[in-house]
Order: C-alpha cells, then sequence, then structure tokens
C-alpha cells in the first residue's frame, strides 16, 4: 500500500491538460479558462456618480447653489459646473466638467427656484472615478480560472461572449458484478441495485465533466474486457467499480495489464478506498474503485474530481473549514489514514452515524469529511479540525 499523500500526487501529477474550444457566454458556466481575458475599457468608462444628488465644486459647499441641468443615468452632461453652479444627477450618472463632488439628496433643501443648499457638516466626493475598478487592457480573469455566475457578469461586462475554455474531459463509468441490477428493476434475492453508477454520474456532473454510461460488466474475463476496451477508446478516463480486490471472480487487475494499462497503484493506506487502482494508458486515465458506495464517493471527492479538474487546466482546491470538535472522536484501527463523515452544528464538528463503507445513506447527513491521520487513534472534543467540504 502507497500513502493516501503519495496517490494523490502519482494521479494529479499525470494529468495532461485537453485541448481547448470556443463556447457562447451562457455555456461558460462551470468551464475553465483556457487563456487570460482582458478588458476592452476602461471601468468605470467616466466618473459616475455613486448617489442621487447634486454635483457641484467642493469650494461652492457653502454658499447657494443653482441648478442648471438635470443629468439621468446614460445622458452626456450638456453643461460645465462653474462657481455657485450645481447639477441633479441621478445613481450612475456621467460627472459634469467642473464638477468634484457629488452631494447626497438628503444632505440638501430647496431654498428657492432651482436653488438648493447643502445642509450637513460635511460630504465625501461620492464620485466612482474613471479607471479605478479595472484600466484598459488589464487583465480581469486568469488562464484556469473557474467560470462562476460572478466571472460572467465580469466577463459580460469586458465584452467577452464567446470565452476560450478547456474542453471538458468525456469520463466512461463501469459497474461490474453479476449481483447488480439497474435502479429501475426489482432486485432478487443475492441482488443489490447498482447505485454507484448513478452516484458517480452525478458527481462527474457536478465536477463539469461529460459522463457516459457503459453498463454493468457480467463476471466473467470476456465481457469484462470487452466493456473496458469500449470505455477506454470512447472516453478521456474511465472509472470502474467493483472487481478491483482479490476476490475469485475479480478479473480487473489481470484485464487491465492485459490491456496495456500502466498501473500507478494497486492500494492506498486509506479508510474507505483501500483498494483503489489508477491506470494511465495512452493519454487516458483509468481508475477501479471499490464496489462499496462511500468508498467509491469519497475516492471520487478525494483522487478523481481533482484530476478531472487538472485536465481542465485548473487546480482543484476543496472547500475546507476548520472548525473544533464538539464531541471526542475514537477509532479502533489505527494502520491506514481515515475519513470520517462529519456534520456542523453551532459552529463544532460532530461524527455523523456510520457503519461502514457500505452506508451511503449516512453521507446524506454529511457536511464533509475529516482526516484521521495514520497512527492517530483519536480526536479530542475543542480539537481544530479541517472539515473538507463536497
Amino acid at each position: 500500500m502507497i500513502s493516501f499523500e503519495e496517490a494523490y500526487r502519482k494521479v494529479v501529477g499525470s494529468a495532461a491538460v485537453l485541448g481547448n474550444e470556443v463556447v457562447g457566454l451562457a455555456a461558460s458556466l462551470g468551464r475553465i479558462l483556457a487563456g487570460d481575458v482582458t478588458s476592452d475599457s476602461d471601468m468605470p468608462p467616466f466618473d459616475k456618480s455613486a448617489v442621487d444628488g447634486y454635483t457641484c465644486r467642493k469650494a461652492d459647499l457653502n454658499d447657494e447653489l443653482e441648478v442648471i441641468e438635470v443629468i439621468p443615468a446614460g445622458k452626456v452632461p450638456e453643461k460645465t459646473i462653474t462657481s455657485g453652479k450645481c447639477a441633479k444627477l441621478m445613481t450612475g450618472g456621467m460627472v459634469p466638467d467642473g464638477a468634484d463632488t457629488v452631494i447626497m439628496v438628503e444632505y440638501t433643501v430647496e431654498s428657492g427656484v432651482n436653488k438648493i443648499r447643502f445642509i450637513h457638516e460635511k460630504t465625501s466626493a461620492n464620485i466612482c472615478y474613471l479607471g479605478e475598478d479595472i484600466r484598459k487592457d488589464e487583465v480581469v480573469l486568469k488562464k484556469g480560472t473557474l467560470i462562476r455566475p460572478q466571472e460572467i457578469a465580469v466577463l459580460a461586462s469586458v465584452g467577452c461572449v464567446e470565452p476560450k475554455v478547456f474542453r471538458r474531459p468525456v469520463v466512461g463509468i463501469i459497474s461490474t458484478g453479476d449481483e447488480l441490477v439497474e435502479p429501475d428493476q426489482v432486485p432478487a434475492k443475492s441482488q443489490i441495485r447498482n447505485s454507484n453508477a448513478a452516484q458517480l454520474i452525478a458527481q462527474v456532473q457536478k465536477a463539469g465533466a461529460i459522463p457516459r454510461y457503459f453498463g454493468i460488466a457480467a463476471d466473467n474475463e470476456e465481457a469484462t474486457r470487452k466493456i473496458i476496451t469500449e470505455a477506454l477508446e470512447n472516453s478521456d478516463m474511465v472509472l470502474l467499480t467493483g472487481g478491483v480486490s482479490m476476490g475469485d471472480f475479480d478479473f480487473v487487475p489481470q484485464i487491465l495489464e492485459e490491456l496495456g494499462i500502466s498501473i500507478q497503484f494497486k492500494s492506498m493506506a486509506v479508510q474507505p478506498g483501500r483498494p483503489t487502482v489508477f491506470g494511465i494508458r495512452d493519454g487516458k486515465y483509468l481508475f477501479g474503485l471499490p464496489g462499496n458506495p462511500v468508498s467509491s464517493f469519497v475516492q471520487f471527492e478525494l483522487l478523481v474530481k481533482p484530476l478531472i479538474f487538472a485536465l481542465m487546466g485548473c487546480d482543484f482546491k476543496p472547500l475546507e473549514l476548520k472548525l473544533p470538535m464538539g464531541e471526542k472522536y475514537v477509532r479502533r484501527q489505527t494502520k491506514r489514514k481515515s475519513f470520517v463523515p462529519v456534520f456542523i452544528k453551532t459552529g463544532k464538528v460532530y461524527p455523523v452515524e456510520y457503519h461502514g463503507s457500505a452506508h451511503i445513506h449516512a453521507y446524506i447527513f454529511a457536511d464533509g469529511i475529516v482526516a484521521v491521520e495514520l497512527g492517530e487513534t483519536t480526536l479530542e472534543e475543542g480539537a481544530i479540525v479541517d472539515v473538507r467540504q463536497f
């Protein structure tokens, strides 16, 4: 067995970024930028008002001011502000020449026809200045950025309506085992529904890749070899669940070697997910994940998802929260690094009731997982832990 840390380095270190393509702005959500994006203009593109009010010269604040123009947002001012003059200006409106201050309307009173006075003690300029947010040709989004709704707004603001993004990997998904039936079937005695495939399809979609399901491989070498070959030919990455341990009917490791897969590791000192296999062939990546649903779920989050992001040119950084344990957690076995499902309540971390790697139902109550390092038995109450969220 190798350590989880070594396995992670082997997986992410093997990534070769895929090609790129141009997509429409509406289709870019969740994609990874394949090049820097620069601004085509200064932002703001002119000095604009941050408030509704009156714009004038700061030197005239103590004087009665004549209103010479009304400037709504979107209109170019027609007049210059001189001594004793002001213009009524709306939020986002263009500050006219000669003015250096915008008085909030609440700080003024009407003192006559088209006349106002400033009645407050002091005021800030209340002006958003030309280029104070972004300068023309400045990089606003860097290559490798994950496009979220806020990045969509930035792309729109600089006119980048067809961003160049990295291609999304196609991830082939295979389940193995004669005991499996699809979710729409009623299992016979000794059979179970195939939850792993549905789970992995959802995880692949959430990670921004394209899932392709190849079905259930029967427990014989010919069927297993055929379905793995098909998946490798039509995918960038293949995920198998089951068939990677040392049972009499587990042909997968032998078949992978026959197909020219260079196995990087076959076992990790982790729990859950010890019998995880990772291999490479001609720019294709293959994971043999354990058949237990918790193991496949957790190892997807820990190893597969970072590789998917790496293939799309992005350094995946999971969301982690540093929080105190709300109660003591103790385990018996310490020979492997353990990942424990936890929930967060009133700012503290508590273990989820969990019966082992087949107990996927426990994970609907989990906010994330906490690592218990190899050799450690206990997480003390009050100890600060890193909660890795899904």
